[in-house]
């Protein structure tokens, strides 16, 4: 069958992040993915109303019913939800539960998609922090790489993150700055080995880091190299935010919806 991630996510009732967004994302690369549902939110395209997260227990017995099952060759985790929903990850990793050899994309989410509290942000800091070491590569938006750092420049943050235990930071800016291109930067190792610059869209996007780390954690499922995994994947990025949907076409203001079955060329 096609390669296999294993996602562990929230489930986006507008289907535009979390789960949904995966699952379209990992199948535009190429790959199959399975889920681990790790909270059911209540959400609009627009805004988080409240989630309530799945019990550690119950994501641990999905995830290894579909390990049991299934060739998994990436994890990749998004809304993890809870401290013990990230522990419970880091079990599965320190246990070998899942293989040593699998690769795994971390999106460090500290905030529910569309804004919305997970809880005491320094706990969750410090559970996360126990699970960088097993991280292919993590995708933190500048605010969750200045947090889970603890540094503000955002270079020296990646290096830190590669010094706690992570192969690999890319690094986006789009968060920090207003207008001009986007750059992102690719670490491994604590040393800088690629730069991108993307345009900036006109808009706001609902569910697009979500769809660029899967679409990641796909390319390495079907055997890309880290690196020309990234770069499918700005391409990608770019033509699904490019093509995006507006569910309130009369608001400049409304988040869009990337459309991740927008024909693209690899």
């Amino acid at each position: 069958m096609r390669p296999v991630v294993l996602c562990f996510s929230g489930l986006d009732p507008s289907g535009g992040a979390g789960l949904q967004a995966d699952i379209e994302a990992i199948g535009q690369a190429g790959a199959h993915a399975a889920v681990a549902c790790t909270a059911i939110t209540v959400q609009s395209s627009q805004q988080v109303f409240g989630f309530e997260a799945c019990a550690a227990a119950l994501v641990e017995a999905q995830a290894t019913t579909v390990l049991d099952d299934l060739p998994v060759h990436v994890i990749k985790s998004g809304m993890l939800g809870t401290t013990d929903n990230i522990a419970m990850l880091t079990r599965l990793f320190a246990k070998q539960v899942i293989p040593q050899d699998t690769s795994f994309v971390l999106d460090p989410v500290l905030v529910a998609n569309s804004g919305g509290s997970l809880g005491d942000e320094q706990t969750l800091v410090a559970a996360f922090r126990k699970l960088l070491p097993y991280a292919t590569l993590i995708t933190p938006n500048t605010h969750e790489l200045r947090a889970l750092s603890g540094e503000q420049d955002l270079h020296i943050g990646a290096q830190k993150l590669c010094e706690q235990g992570a192969h690999a930071v890319l690094v986006k800016t789009a968060h920090d700055f207003d207008s001009g291109d986007i750059e992102q930067y690719l670490y491994v190792q604590g040393k800088r080995i690629h730069q991108s610059t993307l345009p900036r869209l006109n808009g706001e996007f609902h569910g697009s880091g979500c769809s660029l780390a899967s679409f990641i954690a796909g390319r390495l499922a079907v055997g890309d190299a880290l690196i020309s995994a990234v770069i499918a994947a700005d391409h990608w990025i770019t033509q699904t935010l490019t093509a995006a949907d507006a569910p309130h076409p009369d608001d400049a203001n409304a988040q869009l919806i990337p459309n991740r079955f927008v024909k693209t060329s690899l």
